[in-house]
């Protein structure tokens, strides 16, 4: 073959490699638009939450054939990838902490109503002997089924709706609320723990369906107005919140309270349990330190349980 033909054929195959790495930059700038768009309020920040995790596992793919195909086109390319990280650092795990001679340990799960897993739910949680216990979702069966695990080592409790929780410590100042959705599905207790009183919200955010997420959004932003109002110096607010970590509807309560993030080792996604893609079940907190948080199987449902570890400062 002569030279010029060499010359002709390696220019082509550049330029093939110029073309494709062109059309896959253009592919990681429509998802950077997307994750900006993550940023908005409403159903369009909550859908782009809902998807965040995949977009960074396609920007990354993407990225790196850019730079197998086309080396000058990796630095944009690699744009798409970094506001990705930016978009997802809230949810990304912590650095495990220090345990203290007093923690104290929550687990918390929706049960999943009419699935009749609910005896399952609470044995398997009984197993890790928390200090306080809270379930939602609940029925009429799941919560009697409860009430008989955890009867002996858990004496007190409250429950209102579709919401309870169980306590190793006493419980007053009990109350249900509402959050503006006209019928309980959160409630507010104190908890008078060793070290103190511990001021502790448990919510069953509205379901987040396409076209009805109102009531949500205005459930997360009452119980932050609740939270804000609250005068305790250790709160928790913990729960299904059907909210993705990166959800904007969740920032005013992120700025009332820190997330807790987990922190040995696993994701924290806790939804759907058979191949957890999300983190919709969370716990938030002000005035202590996070010792652990993971989550685990319990029962049958179709959420995964939180167990966290926290101690005061």
């Amino acid at each position: 073959m002569r030279n010029d033909d060499q010359t002709t054929m390696r220019r082509t195959g550049q330029a093939a490699r110029r073309r494709t790495a062109r059309r896959l930059v253009g592919v990681n700038v429509v998802i950077a638009v997307i994750i900006a768009c993550g940023w908005i309020p409403g159903p369009i920040g909550t859908a782009v939450s809902v998807i965040l995790p995949l977009l960074g596992v396609v920007s990354i793919a993407v990225a790196l054939a850019i730079f197998i195909i086309f080396r000058r086109a990796a630095i944009p390319a690699s744009a798409a990838v970094l506001l990705w990280l930016v978009a997802i650092a809230p949810a990304l795990p912590a650095f495990p902490g220090t345990p203290t001679a007093t923690p104290l340990t929550i687990a918390s799960q929706n049960v999943r109503a009419q699935s009749g897993g609910g005896e399952g739910s609470a044995t398997d949680i009984l197993s890790h002997h928390p200090d306080l216990i809270t379930l939602t979702e609940l029925d009429d069966s799941s919560r009697e089924a409860a009430n008989r695990v955890f009867a002996a080592k858990y004496p007190y409790s409250y429950g209102v709706g579709t919401v309870g929780i169980w306590s190793m410590n006493p419980l007053v100042a009990e109350e249900p609320l509402d959050l503006g959705l006209g019928w309980k599905r959160a409630l507010h207790v104190t908890v008078q723990t060793p070290g103190g009183d511990t001021s502790v919200y448990l919510i069953h955010a509205a379901s987040l369906r396409p076209g009805a997420q109102t009531a949500r959004d205005d459930m997360l932003a009452a119980l932050a107005a609740t939270v804000r109002d609250d005068p305790s110096p250790q709160v928790i607010a913990l729960g299904d919140f059907n909210a993705a970590t990166t959800d904007p509807a969740l920032r005013f309560l992120g700025a009332e309270l820190d997330l807790v993030r987990p922190n040995i080792g696993t994701t924290g996604f806790s939804w759907p349990a058979a191949l957890p893609l999300v983190k919709i079940d969370h716990v938030f907190q002000r005035g202590f330190d996070v010792g652990s948080a993971s989550t685990m199987r319990a029962g049958e449902s179709d959420h995964l349980a939180t167990l966290t570890t926290l101690s005061r400062r």
